[in-house]
């Protein structure tokens, strides 16, 4: 029998750049802190809630805290010029609309959807985009269900930021779980629906019901898997534990076992503090009793995680708890990215050196990965061919399934940060793939999704 942690109930409180001032810890803080918070989460999406002020941050430790700065603006993440363009716009009061333009104009600059999202992931049907949807790797499908578009707390380095800011031509729901029903059906290669955003587990367990209960009942086309992209077990733990529909949401996994689908709920745990709670503890052992798979995946981020040791212990216990460690990504290439992003050849030293010092257990394990628009890319190793150093690259998917397991070469570059700062070894004009992804390109509508607006 698996003991859980005993949890006293907490009433959810969600702080945003209204009302974080009423805060008692954030009014202890710096002036310079408080502006900085108030000024860039004009621009950048802002929300924590007390499990994450009262249990995760050490405030004793601002402003290098990393769970700070996982969930709190900093000032940095806006160049000085876009920064001073807001600030001066706030001291002289501006009006919303002279405000807002500002903004937008400095979140276009912020690349809102990276890796061809809008213009090659949405599955189109008759010609027509289909809204809510990516379908970006044969086997696999995107869903984005529309009351599960918003998070418990906003990651500061989050790459689906363009979802939370307001910019609804870009963003990304629906409430037709039928079009997606319809769609695998007539998609068989489709073998797994991840239901994402957002997070689709801020929804009640009877909205989420609603999306999961047509998949249950027909399992139409070659369905095997429902996979559910979330944070919340790190963000407000108490959805599984003592949240009013804990035990509804359970029973809805249990459900999704029981039916004989596979459910893997696909976790986002970013540091290890996040796993130390009597709370995230109750959580895991909560959904792994379901027979659910709990798989972890997290970007290496600079200012929170940059750290091999870090990375040994999180995985440590995720195993622990009967959890798969499952990816470490590369940050994505939109948002704040210059304060977060960390060099490829540093990410390839850092995951080196927390993998060798965890157990095999711990190596299921893959990374450093970057979701790219030719696909998942992971850096296997650094080697040296005809005298010159190069990345060993694998594709780990691709738009193309031919390209799945193909190793090739980039020539070393100790600065680059993606994909796209990478130049082919041995002195080539172009990688293998390039060719055929612009074909792929061409062949769609460059507009395709925002027609749909």
């Amino acid at each position: 029998m698996t003991l859980i942690p005993e949890v006293c109930p907490r009433s959810y409180r969600v702080y945003t750049r209204k009302n974080i001032d009423k805060n008692q810890k954030f009014k202890l803080i710096s002036k310079e802190l408080r502006n900085a918070v108030k000024t860039v989460s004009t621009v950048l999406p802002f929300k924590v809630n007390n499990y994450i002020t009262e249990e995760l941050i050490d405030w004793e430790n601002l402003p290098a805290d990393p769970l700070f700065q996982l969930y709190f603006p900093q000032a940095d993440m806006l160049d000085p010029a876009a920064r001073n363009r807001i600030q001066r716009l706030l001291d002289a009061g501006a009006p919303d609309h002279t405000l807002l333009s500002a903004v937008r104009d400095i979140q276009m600059g912020f690349n809102p959807h990276p890796a061809g999202q809008m213009e090659m992931n949405v599955p189109l049907v008759d010609g027509s985009p289909v809204a809510g949807m990516q379908h970006k790797y044969d086997e696999t499908v995107l869903f984005f269900p529309s009351h599960g578009q918003t998070c418990h707390a906003y990651c500061t380095y989050c790459f689906r930021w363009a979802q939370f800011v307001g910019l609804d031509r870009l963003r990304f729901a629906s409430r037709n779980v039928d079009d997606l029903v319809r769609y695998l059906a007539s998609h068989t290669e489709v073998t797994d629906v991840l239901f994402t955003g957002g997070d689709p587990l801020t929804m009640s367990a009877a909205l989420l019901r609603r999306y999961l209960e047509p998949l249950i009942a027909r399992k139409p086309g070659g369905l095997q898997t429902i996979r559910i992209g979330t944070k919340v077990p790190a963000s407000w733990p108490y959805r599984f534990v003592t949240d009013r529909d804990a035990d509804d949401l359970i029973r809805l996994f249990d459900e999704v076992v029981d039916s004989g689908l596979h459910l893997a709920v696909m976790v986002h745990y970013s540091h290890p503090r996040e796993l130390e709670t009597a709370a995230a503890q109750a959580a895991v052992r909560r959904i792994v009793g379901t027979g659910a798979t709990v798989r972890c995946q997290a970007p290496l981020i600079r200012h929170v995680n940059d750290d091999p040791e870090i990375w040994a212990r999180m995985w440590r216990a995720q195993v622990r708890l009967g959890m798969v460690p499952y990816y470490m990504f590369v940050e994505r290439d939109t948002g704040p990215k210059h304060y977060f992003k960390t060099p490829l050849a540093r990410a390839y030293t850092i995951f080196t050196e927390a993998y060798r010092r965890v157990s095999g257990l711990c190596r299921t394990v893959r990374g450093p990965s970057m979701s790219a628009t030719p696909g998942k890319i992971v850096i296997e190793g650094v080697s040296e061919i005809n005298s010159e150093k190069v990345f060993v690259l694998k594709f780990l998917q691709g738009r193309d399934s031919r390209w799945v397991n193909r190793l090739f070469y980039a020539a070393w570059d100790a600065n680059a940060h993606w994909l796209d700062e990478l130049k082919p070894a041995g002195g080539r004009k172009r990688f293998f793939f390039e060719e055929l992804l612009e074909q792929i390109k061409s062949e769609r509508a460059p507009d395709s999704y925002l027609k749909m607006a």
